[in-house]
C-alpha cells in the first residue's frame, strides 16, 4: 500500500489513507450500502420477512408493498401503483436510485409479460453467456437433457486433470434450473461428481448444454389461478448405485417437502396472504403415506432422526394433509427421472414449461 499519486505528504512518506467511507467500486461499497439501506427501511415503515432476510413488507389498511433486495438491486411490488410510486418517490429523496421501469432482467432472469396477463420468465441471455464459457455456441442440439435410465458411478473413466471447468459448468446450470425444472435431474446427477469428476462425467454435462441449445428458448410461464398450495414429493434415491438406500428415502423427502411447505406458508403470512385449508402433499409411495400418519409403525423407524418426523407432527396438526397420487400423475418425477416427460407438467394448473407462446 502507497500514498496516492499527487498526494505524497513528504513528512510522512510511510503514512496511508483511512478510508472513512466505503466508495462505489471497492469490493465492500455493495455491502456496505445494503447495510445502510436496510436499516433505512423500517423509517418507512417497512418489517423485515423472519423467513427471507431480502424480503421487505409494508402493510398499510387494505394496500400493501413488498420489496425485494438483492445487494444493490431492488424490485418493488404492490397492490397499489400509487402507493408503490410513494415509495419509490421517498426511497429517492434518501438515496441516488435509478428508476429503470417494469421489470424485464432481474439477476440473469428474463421477464415477459404476455397479452393474458401471464407472465413468462426465462435464462436465454444467462443460457449464451454459459455456452460461450463452454466454448460450445456452435454444438449440435440433442433432444433430452440425459440418456433414460442411466447412471454414472464415481470410478468410471479417466479422471480430469484440472476439474475447474467441470466445477464451473456444473454450479452455474444449477442456477440455470431456477427456470429450467427439465434439467433438474441431469444436473443433479453431475453435481454427485464434483470432488473427482471424470471425462464420462464431463460428457454428461455437454449433454446438458447440447440440450439446452437447441431449447435456449424455453422458460416458465406463470397464470393467475385459485390461491391453493399443492406440493409434490418423490425420490430416487433407491436407484442410485453409489448410495443406495431403503424406500425410507421417500419417508425423508417428504418430510423436507413437509418444511419447505412450513415456509412458503410463513412467506404467505408475512405477505398477508393467509391459506385456510390445509395444504395438500402428494406423494406416490404408500408406505411412507402410512409411516406419516399411523403410529403404529414406529417400531419400523427407530433409527431415523427425529427431524424426519417433522411431516408426522404437522399431519397430526391438521397443517398437512397427505394424499397419494399415482405415478403417472406423479409431477415431482421430472426432478427424479432421466427423461423429461412434458405431460407430467400438464398436471400443475399454474406452472407451465415451454418455449414463449
Amino acid at each position: 500500500m502507497k500514498q496516492p499519486q499527487g498526494f505524497e505528504d513528504a513528512i510522512h512518506p510511510s503514512h496511508v489513507c483511512k478510508l472513512l467511507k466505503s466508495l462505489y467500486g471497492l469490493k465492500q461499497a455493495p455491502r456496505a450500502w445494503n447495510a445502510k439501506f436496510t436499516s433505512y427501511l423500517p423509517t418507512l415503515g417497512f418489517t423485515l420477512s423472519h423467513f427471507d432476510p431480502s424480503l421487505f413488507v409494508k402493510h398499510t389498511g387494505t394496500d400493501i408493498v413488498l420489496l425485494l433486495i438483492y445487494v444493490d438491486d431492488i424490485i418493488v411490488t404492490g397492490s397499489s401503483s400509487t402507493f408503490v410510486q410513494s415509495i419509490i418517490t421517498d426511497l429517492g429523496e434518501a438515496f441516488d436510485m435509478k428508476d429503470i421501469g417494469k421489470l424485464t432482467y432481474f439477476l440473469g432472469l428474463e421477464i415477459s409479460y404476455l397479452s393474458n396477463g401471464d407472465i413468462f420468465v426465462n435464462q436465454a441471455k444467462y443460457l449464451q453467456d454459459l455456452l460461450k464459457k463452454a466454448a460450445m455456441v456452435e454444438c449440435k442440439p440433442c433432444s433430452t437433457p440425459a440418456k433414460p435410465h442411466q447412471q454414472f458411478l464415481k470410478d468410471e473413466g479417466v479422471s480430469l486433470q484440472d476439474p475447474t471447468t467441470y466445477r464451473s459448468l456444473v454450479g452455474a446450470l444449477q442456477y440455470l434450473t431456477f427456470t429450467r425444472p427439465d434439467i433438474a435431474y441431469a444436473v443433479n446427477s453431475v453435481c454427485q461428481f464434483m470432488i473427482a469428476p471424470t471425462d464420462i462425467h464431463f460428457g454428461a454435462v455437454k449433454r446438458i448444454l447440447r440440450y439446452l441449445k437447441g431449447t435456449s428458448h424455453y422458460g416458465i410461464t406463470y397464470t393467475s389461478s385459485d390461491m391453493q398450495l399443492l406440493v409434490y414429493s418423490d425420490s430416487d434415491w433407491a436407484g442410485d448405485p453409489n448410495t443406495r438406500s431403503s424406500t425410507e428415502a421417500e419417508y425423508k423427502a417428504l418430510a423436507h417437502s413437509a418444511s419447505v411447505v412450513s415456509w412458503i406458508r410463513q412467506i404467505l403470512k408475512d405477505m398477508h396472504f393467509f391459506l385456510a385449508s390445509p395444504r395438500l402433499l402428494h406423494c406416490d409411495n404408500l408406505s411412507a403415506l402410512a409411516l406419516s400418519s399411523n403410529p403404529i409403525f414406529h417400531s419400523r423407524i427407530k433409527h431415523l432422526d427425529t427431524d424426519f418426523h417433522f411431516v408426522r407432527e404437522r399431519v397430526q396438526r391438521g397443517d398437512i394433509h397427505v394424499q397419494y397420487v399415482p405415478t403417472q400423475e406423479q409431477v415431482a418425477d421430472v426432478l427424479t427421472k432421466g427423461l423429461y416427460n412434458p405431460v407430467l407438467l400438464q398436471h400443475c394448473s399454474n406452472l407451465k414449461l415451454g418455449p414463449l407462446a
